[in-house]
């Protein structure tokens, strides 16, 4: 897979956890006004969705009259720290998942989370969690990308499944392939016995949407799968999601996140606006699909779908 090339000097700093910027922990509340820097980089998390976001990014800002760099750092560990401190000035990122790390960032590892599966409570909380560090989080779009439950679909024709409301008021004995932490995650096992009440036998620990998950619910082994909204590939093992209907998974909408000092500009907010009146969970997960299973570029694919969207 193509990337492009970062400068060693950048990569280094972002390694060495070094700072040119502002960090809450050092310096309280930031509070430099908005900027609008013509060279910006963009940061991606490394896999598929961050690859194809960070390009749409990158396309629009460039278009907008931009300079623009992307640059991938996997752990978010390093690349919040990057960004708050101008080496990143764009990221793509997950409202609640954003919210509740910055959280325990802020408060510790044992704060009681902030996300939640309601859009405007998470968004409040994650833009006051934000702007102290400096960070701008703009307006998310229609496109989300939060845990999601597949059966086949057999067994959801045999017993008329579109629902996780449905599959508890089956009553049916469900064997569940996910991470080993789904047993005493909210959003998981409890969440799914508690709000939906389901009767999970047991937890297959095959991990979060992986292959041999997905392959052990086709074969009957088990009975549902834990995986995302946007998995491109539940089609080629013959499985579909039930609808999370009483809304147990937390507001994982996609937003843009920029340094407000390099990015905050309305400029900025506009060229990245125009992809939350196209993007859709639908097409993020048609783009995953092309990637990861037709073997084509982030890059094409990104083009492609803004050319057809007409916003390049």
């Amino acid at each position: 897979m193509r990337r492009p090339l970062a400068t060693t000097c950048l990569l280094t700093a972002l390694l060495a956890g070094c700072s040119t910027g502002p960090s809450l922990e050092n310096q309280g509340e930031v509070t430099a006004p908005p900027g609008d820097s013509k060279s910006l980089t963009i940061g991606s998390a490394g896999f598929t969705e961050s690859d194809l976001l960070a390009q749409m990014y990158a396309k629009l800002l460039s278009k907008a009259g931009y300079r623009t760099t992307l640059l991938t750092v996997a752990n978010r560990e390093l690349y919040e720290p990057a960004l708050e401190s101008g080496q990143i000035d764009v990221v793509p990122e997950y409202a609640a998942t954003f919210a509740d790390w910055l959280n325990a960032k802020a408060n510790g590892a044992d704060a009681p989370p902030v996300g939640s599966p309601d859009l405007d409570t998470t968004m409040t909380a994650l833009r006051e969690l934000a702007t102290p560090r400096g960070l701008t989080v703009l307006d998310p779009g229609k496109a989300v990308d939060q845990n999601a439950f597949a059966v086949t679909s057999a067994y959801a024709k045999q017993h008329h499944l579109k629902t996780l409301s449905d599959l508890g008021r089956s009553g049916l004995k469900v064997r569940l392939a996910a991470g080993d932490e789904c047993v005493k995650r909210p959003y998981c096992q409890p969440g799914l016995e508690k709000t939906y009440g389901i009767d999970i036998t047991s937890v297959d620990p095959k991990g979060v949407g992986t292959t041999q998950a997905k392959k052990a619910v086709q074969a009957g082994q088990d009975q549902m799968v834990l995986t995302t909204s946007t998995d491109a590939t539940l089609g080629e093992f013959g499985l579909v999601l039930l609808a999370d209907d009483k809304k147990l998974q937390n507001a994982d909408y996609i937003v843009p996140v920029v340094n407000r000092s390099r990015a905050g500009s309305e400029k900025v907010a506009a060229a990245l606006g125009k992809l939350n009146t196209v993007l859709t969970t639908a097409d993020l997960a048609s783009m995953n699909q092309q990637v990861d299973s037709w073997r084509r570029l982030p890059e094409d694919v990104a083009e492609a779908y803004l050319e057809e969207k007409g916003l390049l």
